[in-house]
C-alpha cells in the first residue's frame, strides 16, 4: 500500500517490475488551451491509457467528465486488466493536470493504492529514463471490485444545499480571471462568475514547474484560506482541476473533503442557479 497518493518518477523506474504494478496514462488536453499536434505519443513502458473522456465518463451525461456509475467503472476498470491486489501509477503528458482525477476516481470506488506520479511524463523524461511508442495492447480481465465512498462526491444540490452553511467553504481552483468573472468561460453557454460564497484557490499554486510543491506549502495554503477548518467541497470547470486540490488536501491529511462532480459547466449553465461575479 502506497504511504502516500504521491510518488516520485526515481520511485517508479526502481519499481516497474513489481508484478503489481499498474501504469495509467490519463492524459486529456487542456480545455484552456489550443489544440496542438501531437509529434509522437510516447509513453512510459507499458502503460495502459486510461480513457477518461471516452471510456471513464458518463456519455449519456449532458455535462463534460461525468464519473460513471460505480457498476460501470467496475467493468471498465476490469477490462483494463485491474484487480484488487494492483498498484497504480497515474501520470499524465502535461505534468499534473488529469492525474489527480483518476486518482480521485480510484478514491471514490474505494480503491486506496494508487498514486499519481509527481510531474509526470515531463519529469520522468528529464530524469533520462526512457519511453515507448504506445502499441495494441490486450488484457487478462481483472478483479477489482469496487466499495463506493459517497463523501467524496458532492451533486449540484448539495452544493446548493451548502452555500449559506457556515461549516461548509466551495473551493474554486479555476484561475483567479475565471472565478471573478471577467474573461468568458471557454464554453460559450456557460456563464461567467463563481458560486456564491466559494473561495478562489487556482489549482496552479498547488504546482512548480509540473510538481506538487511541498506538503508544508500546502499546509500554508490551506491554513490561509481556510483557517476554521471547514468541511471542503473542491470545485472546477469540469472537475478535473478540483482534483488536484483533493490531492493536496490528501497530502496535508484533510480528510473532511469532496469533489462536485458537475462543477462551474454544470453550474453556470443551469440557469436558475444563483452566481457572483
Amino acid at each position: 500500500m502506497f504511504s502516500k497518493p504521491l510518488v516520485s518518477v526515481d520511485w517508479l523506474y526502481h519499481n516497474l517490475e513489481d508484478e503489481n504494478l499498474i501504469i495509467l496514462d490519463a492524459t486529456i488536453p487542456k480545455i484552456t488551451e489550443k489544440a496542438v499536434a501531437s509529434i509522437i505519443k510516447e509513453q512510459i513502458g507499458s502503460a495502459i491509457f486510461f480513457d477518461i473522456k471516452n471510456t471513464f465518463s458518463d456519455a449519456k451525461s449532458a455535462f463534460p467528465n461525468t464519473v460513471l456509475s460505480q457498476k460501470k467503472f467496475e467493468i471498465e476498470a476490469q477490462k483494463l486488466g485491474i484487480n484488487n491486489h494492483s498498484k497504480l501509477v497515474i501520470y499524465d503528458d502535461i505534468g499534473i493536470y488529469a492525474s489527480p482525477r483518476v486518482w480521485w476516481m480510484f478514491q471514490l470506488m474505494g480503491f486506496k493504492n494508487c498514486a499519481v506520479l509527481d510531474g509526470g511524463l515531463p519529469a520522468w523524461k528529464a530524469k533520462g529514463y526512457s519511453t515507448d511508442k504506445p502499441t495494441t495492447q490486450t488484457f487478462i480481465k481483472g478483479n477489482l471490485i469496487t466499495n463506493y465512498q459517497p463523501e467524496k462526491i458532492k451533486f449540484t444540490k448539495n452544493v446548493l444545499a451548502s452555500i449559506d452553511v457556515a461549516s461548509v467553504l466551495v473551493a474554486d481552483a479555476r484561475s483567479k480571471e475565471r472565478f471573478s468573472g471577467t474573461v468568458l468561460e471557454p464554453r460559450k453557454e456557460v456563464r461567467n462568475g463563481h458560486i456564491p460564497n466559494a473561495i478562489n484557490i487556482p489549482y496552479t499554486e498547488f504546482l512548480q514547474q509540473g510538481m506538487m510543491k511541498p506538503t508544508a506549502i500546502l499546509k500554508a495554503i490551506f491554513r490561509d484560506k481556510n483557517p476554521t477548518k471547514k468541511t471542503l467541497i473542491f470545485s472546477c470547470g469540469t472537475g478535473i482541476t478540483a482534483c488536484i486540490l483533493a490531492l493536496g488536501a490528501e497530502l496535508c491529511g484533510i480528510e473532511n473533503y469532496a469533489v462536485y462532480d458537475g462543477s462551474w459547466t454544470e453550474w453556470g449553465s443551469t440557469l436558475d442557479l444563483p452566481i457572483s461575479k
